[in-house]
């Protein structure tokens, strides 16, 4: 098995001999990893009368060397929490009967990710003059991973009126060290300028506020071109009480209710996103509407203490075994 790891083996094999010490000496009834890494390690280290909890956060299918682990040791995985049935589909299609899996949405910070609170000056950040007054501000927070849909964004963006009052954001900058995997702020500028917006949206960054970034948004776009395994921004900005359009696949579209609590658009339809966001901008009072049926979904389905409600049984019950 090692063999599919490559030139990391050698690391491998040290770390996890130094995680099985550890776990011996501290006996624990359960141990509950985060990345497929660790859920390898844990079925490679942990003591075999510890239960054993994989938290899947993405799709298993996608990862080739990580799935066929997986697969391989899917017998050591006590339960599997996924956090979307689209995750868990995924997994289950994978490893058949072989672990049990239960669905488990992710939990954010309400408090912090709230209606109330400050708002950037997403201009300044973005280095341009002030909006005019009643200006709609149209954003997408993300990574810049390419199937984030950057680009369909800004196709969107050029396919409104010049007369709709509306400037767009791009929020966020390149964290990864993967190339080619994502989009660098000038080739988005460079995009921009070639679809005649070059003067209708800013990019500002990275943003370590993200909350008071969504905040200052009147409308925050999903664009995403793959499934989205669950959508950590969407249930963001619905924490936000925002107006929010969705790239209806995958998780992203179980989080949400499409046409009570946000719309939707086919995964890469730019000219979809671009009519959804032409009806937000001329209904005020359904922006009002979807943001406030938004944040009462996000008390209701992503609290952080609902979250802690379902894993404490889930604990009792496999240490009790």
């Amino acid at each position: 098995m090692l063999r599919g790891l490559g030139g990391a083996a050698p690391g491998a094999v040290r770390y996890i001999a130094r995680l099985r010490r550890r776990l011996r000496m501290l006996a624990p009834d359960v141990v509950h990893t985060n990345g497929f890494k660790m859920h390898i390690a844990a079925a490679w280290a942990a003591p075999r009368t510890t239960r054993v909890v994989w938290h899947l956060h993405d799709y298993a299918r996608l990862r080739p060397v990580a799935g066929r682990l997986l697969s391989a040791h899917a017998r050591r995985c006590s339960v599997a929490v996924a956090n979307s049935r689209s995750v868990a589909a995924d997994f289950e299609s994978l490893v058949g009967q072989r672990a049990a899996v239960r669905v488990i949405y992710n939990g954010i910070d309400l408090e912090r990710f709230s209606p109330d609170g400050s708002a950037l000056d997403l201009d300044v950040a973005a280095g341009l003059p002030p909006a005019p007054k009643d200006t709609i501000r149209i954003g997408l927070l993300a990574t810049m991973a390419r199937w984030k849909g950057h680009d369909v964004f800004l196709d969107a963006l050029a396919r409104l009126p010049r007369t709709l009052p509306v400037r767009g954001y791009v929020i966020g900058g390149p964290v990864y060290e993967t190339v080619g995997s994502q989009w660098t702020i000038d080739e988005l500028r460079r995009l921009a300028h070639a679809s005649g917006i070059g003067d209708r949206v800013g990019f500002t960054g990275f943003m370590r506020e993200s909350a008071a970034a969504l905040r200052a948004l009147d409308v925050v776009v999903h664009a995403s071109v793959t499934p989205e395994p669950f959508g950590l921004v969407i249930a963001e900005a619905m924490g936000c009480g925002r107006a929010i359009v969705v790239s209806d696949a995958g998780g992203a579209a179980e989080v949400v209710d499409i046409g009570v609590e946000a719309l939707g658009h086919p995964p890469g339809d730019a000219a979809a996103l671009a009519a959804c966001m032409t009806t937000l901008v001329g209904d005020p009072g359904l922006r009002a509407a979807l943001g406030k049926s938004a944040r009462a979904a996000a008390e209701h389905r992503f609290d952080r203490a609902q979250l802690a409600q379902h894993l404490a049984p889930l604990y009792e019950e496999l240490a009790a075994r």
